[in-house]
C-alpha cells in the first residue's frame, strides 16, 4: 500500500481524498494556486506544493508541475479527483512512464472510454444501446448545422473531451445549432485543451441515469448500482440520488451488465461511471463514460455502505476488488444537492467574494466512515472567511443525506438546508428548496427538462411558497421580543428612560417597490423562561421555543410542540433594523415595530431607485471576453451585447430594450467588477 500519495485537485474533492488517505493511514500532498493559498485543501494536507498563478491553464492543469511536485514530496501514487486532468490520457501514460501510480483507470482505457467519440464507437461494438448521431469531430459552424437538420432537430452539440455540464448545448432549429457549436468549442478549448465537437439526436423527455462501475487489475468488473440525475439545469446536475424513483429492478440489472460489459471491453479498473439515457418507456441508450470518480458519488457510498475512494486507491495499489455483484447492497434512499456560489434570483449569475459566515448542519455521517449511515453529511472545500475566486466551479459544497426510504430523505435535506449558513455570497439554496418542495419532484414525475419546463421565465421569490407565511411573521416577533427582554434586564437605565417590553407589536414585511405588509402581533409573556412565548398572529397561534443566542444566525427550537430549524439574521445595508427571516427557501426582510411607529411608517413616501436602464453593468466579477457592439450601432431588444466568463462558464448578456449605443466603456479583455459599466445606450 502507498504511504504517501499527492491529489491533483483542489475544493471539496481534494478535501474529500485527503479524508479517505488519513483514514487508512496515508500521508497526503496538496497543490495548489495562487489563489488558493489558503484554501481548506490546503491545510488539511500533510505537505502542500504552489502550481503557480490562478488560471487553472497555469496551475492545476499543467501536468509537467504536478509530476515534479509528486517526485520532489515523494509521493508514490496521484490521485486526480474530478475535472481538470483526471480524464487527460496524456497525464495518466505520463504517471505509469514516470513510475507513479495513477489512481484511476489506465492511460488505454481513458483513451478508449473518455473521448466522447471513440467511446461511442466502442459501445455499438459491443452491442450496447446507442443514440443515432454524427460519430466524428466537426470543423465549422456550417457543417455543424448540415448535420443537425440531416438527423433531425432537436440535437445535441458536445465537446469530445467534454464532462461536468461544459461544452454542451441543445439546439432546436439552424440559429441555435450555429451559436450553440462556436461556444461549445469555445467552452471545450478553454476547459479541456480540446476542442472537438459532435452532435446527436436529443431524446426527447429523456432521464438522465447513470452506473456506478468498480474494476481491478484481476478482470473483475462489478456495478454498485444506479444514481437518477435527471434534475439538471443548462445540463449540469443540481440534485441527485440513489437509487432512481423510476426504474424497475430489470431495467437497473439490463444497465448494470451493459455498463459492466462496456468496462470489461476496455480491461477497466477503477471507479467509473457509465451514463444512460433513459425514455420514459424505461429504454435506454449510452451517454457516455466518465473515467473518473463522479461529484454524486457520495449517493452510492450511502446505499451500498462502500467508501469508493479508498477502493480506488486499493485498485491502484494492485489489491482485488473485496466483494462480489452479489455482496452489492442497496440500503435505503440518498439524496445530493450541490449549493452552488450562484444568485438564483438573478439568472444565477456566478457569485463570487468571502464567506462572510459558513456554517453546515449539523453533520452525521462523514466522508470515508461507512459506519454512520442514515444521516446528514456535507462535504466542502471552504471555511468560515474563506474566499469563492472566479477562476474556477461554482460548486462549494455538497449536502446528502441518507433516510430509510425517499420521504424520509427529502424530509432531512429540506431541514439541512434550513441549517445551511452562507453569507457573503449568494447560493442556489432557495432554489434547491423549492425543487425538493415541488409535487412533481415529491412523486418522482420529472426527467431533464424538468426545471427549464417548471422555471421557464427564470427562478423568483413567489416560486418557493411557504406553508405557513404566518410562522416567518411569528419568528420575527418572537427574537424582537427576545432582544427587549435582554436590553430590559440591562442594569443602570435612567428612570423613565428603560427598556419597555410590551405585548402587542406590528411586524412590516417589506416587499418590492414599497409594497409592504402590516401584521399585528400579540406576544404572550415567556411564562417565566428565557426563551419561551406564545406568539398570535390573526387567528393563529405559536408556541414558540428556541434557546438560540440572539447573535446566532441559524435558530433551532420547537413550534407548536414539533421542532424547527430557521435562520434569522439583524440587518442589512440598506436597513440595519431589519431582521431578515429565512425557512422552507423562503425570506422575508422584516421591521418590528409598536403600532404607533407602524402607522407613521405607513406614511413614509416610497424612494424609487436610480434609473439604469440606459446602462449595461457586469452582473458578476468576470473576464470580458467579446464586447458584440461599437458606438452608434443601433441593436434590439433581445441581441447580444456582451460575453463575460465567470467559474469556467460563458454569460451571455442581451439587450433589454432597443436603442442605439452611445459608448462601449469597458475593453475586451478587462477583469470586471460588480455593476461595471459596459456599455452606455442613448
Amino acid at each position: 500500500m502507498f504511504t504517501k500519495i499527492l491529489i491533483a485537485n483542489r475544493g471539496e474533492i481534494a478535501c474529500r481524498v485527503i479524508a479517505t488517505a488519513h483514514k487508512m493511514g496515508i500521508k497526503t500532498v496538496a497543490v495548489y494556486s495562487e489563489a488558493d493559498k489558503e484554501a481548506r485543501h490546503v491545510q488539511l494536507a500533510d505537505e502542500s506544493v504552489l502550481l503557480g498563478p490562478a488560471p487553472s491553464r497555469e496551475s492545476y492543469l499543467v501536468a509537467e508541475k504536478i509530476i515534479a511536485a509528486a517526485k520532489a514530496t515523494g509521493a508514490q501514487a496521484i490521485h486526480p479527483g474530478y475535472g481538470f486532468l483526471s480524464e487527460n490520457t496524456d497525464f495518466a501514460k505520463r504517471c505509469e512512464e514516470e513510475g507513479i501510480a495513477f489512481i484511476g483507470p489506465k492511460a488505454h482505457s481513458i483513451a478508449a472510454m473518455g473521448d466522447k467519440i471513440a467511446s461511442k464507437k466502442l459501445a455499438l461494438e459491443a452491442k450496447v444501446n446507442t443514440i443515432p448521431g454524427y460519430n466524428d469531430a466537426i470543423d465549422t459552424a456550417e457543417q455543424a448545422v448540415e448535420i443537425a437538420k440531416g438527423i433531425g432537430y432537436p440535437v445535441m452539440i458536445k465537446a469530445s473531451a467534454g464532462g461536468g455540464g461544459k461544452g454542451l448545448r441543445v439546439a432546436f432549429n439552424d440559429k441555435e445549432a450555429f451559436e450553440g457549436f462556436t461556444s461549445c468549442r469555445n467552452e471545450a478549448r478553454n476547459s479541456f485543451g480540446d476542442d472537438r465537437v459532435f452532435i446527436e439526436k436529443y431524446v426527447l423527455e429523456p432521464r438522465h441515469i447513470e452506473i456506478q462501475v468498480l474494476g481491478d487489475s484481476h478482470g473483475n468488473v462489478i456495478y454498485l448500482n444506479e444514481r437518477e440525475c435527471s434534475i439538471q439545469r443548462r445540463h449540469q446536475k443540481v440534485i441527485e440520488e440513489a437509487p432512481s424513483p423510476f426504474i424497475s429492478d430489470a431495467t437497473r440489472k439490463a444497465m448494470g451488465e451493459q455498463a459492466v460489459a462496456l468496462a470489461k471491453a476496455v480491461k477497466y479498473q477503477s471507479a467509473g461511471t457509465v451514463e444512460f439515457v433513459v425514455g420514459k418507456d424505461q429504454d435506454f441508450y449510452f451517454l457516455e463514460m466518465n473515467t473518473r470518480l463522479q461529484v454524486e458519488h457520495p449517493v452510492t457510498e450511502a446505499i451500498t455502505g462502500l467508501d469508493l475512494v479508498e477502493l480506488m486507491i486499493r485498485v491502484a495499489a494492485g489489491e482485488k476488488l473485496p466483494l462480489t455483484q452479489a455482496d452489492v447492497k442497496r440500503n435505503g434512499w440518498a439524496i445530493e444537492c450541490r449549493i452552488n456560489a450562484e444568485d438564483p434570483f438573478r439568472n444565477f449569475l456566478p457569485s463570487t467574494g468571502r464567506l462572510v459566515r459558513f456554517q453546515t448542519p449539523a453533520q452525521t455521517m462523514f466522508q470515508g466512515n461507512t459506519a454512520n449511515l442514515f444521516g446528514v453529511r456535507v462535504d466542502t472545500g471552504v471555511q468560515d472567511g474563506g474566499e469563492i475566486p472566479m477562476f474556477y466551479d461554482s460548486m462549494i459544497a455538497k449536502l446528502i443525506v441518507h433516510g430509510k426510504d425517499r420521504n424520509e430523505a427529502i424530509a432531512k435535506m429540506r431541514e439541512a438546508l434550513n441549517g445551511f449558513v452562507i453569507r457573503g455570497i449568494s447560493s442556489n439554496i432557495p432554489f434547491q428548496a423549492a425543487l425538493l418542495a415541488h409535487p412533481k419532484f415529491v412523486s418522482g414525475d420529472f426527467n431533464t427538462g424538468f426545471i427549464a419546463e417548471q422555471y421557464a421565465h427564470g427562478f423568483r421569490a413567489e416560486d418557493v411558497p411557504h406553508d405557513d407565511p404566518d410562522f416567518l411573521v411569528a419568528l420575527a416577533a418572537f427574537v424582537r421580543r427576545k432582544s427587549r427582554e435582554r436590553a430590559a434586564n440591562l442594569s443602570g437605565q435612567l428612570p423613565g428612560y428603560d427598556v419597555k417590553i410590551g405585548q402587542d407589536y406590528t411586524v412590516v414585511v417589506l416587499g418590492a417597490q414599497g409594497h409592504n405588509s402590516y401584521k399585528a402581533v400579540h406576544v404572550d409573556e415567556f411564562r417565566g423562561q428565557s426563551g419561551v412565548a406564545t406568539i398570535q398572529v390573526g387567528t393563529k397561534s405559536y408556541a414558540i421555543e428556541s434557546h438560540s443566542r440572539l447573535n446566532d444566525v441559524r435558530i433551532e427550537g420547537s413550534v407548536n410542540g414539533k421542532p424547527f430549524t430557521a435562520q434569522v439574521e439583524r440587518g442589512t445595508l440598506k436597513n440595519p433594523l431589519v431582521l431578515q427571516v429565512q425557512h422552507n427557501g423562503t425570506r422575508i426582510d422584516a421591521l418590528v415595530m409598536s403600532p404607533r411607529m407602524a402607522e407613521l411608517h405607513q406614511l413614509m413616501p416610497y424612494k424609487a431607485p436610480p434609473d439604469l436602464s440606459r446602462y449595461v453593468l457586469s452582473p458578476m466579477p468576470g473576464l470580458l471576453v467579446d464586447v458584440a457592439v461599437k458606438p452608434g450601432q443601433k441593436v434590439q431588444a433581445g441581441e447580444r451585447v456582451a460575453v463575460i466568463e465567470a467559474m469556467k462558464m460563458e454569460n451571455v448578456l442581451f439587450a433589454t430594450q432597443d436603442g442605439v449605443v452611445k459608448s462601449v466603456v469597458a475593453n475586451k479583455g478587462e477583469s470586471l467588477t460588480v455593476d461595471q459599466m459596459i456599455v452606455e445606450f442613448e
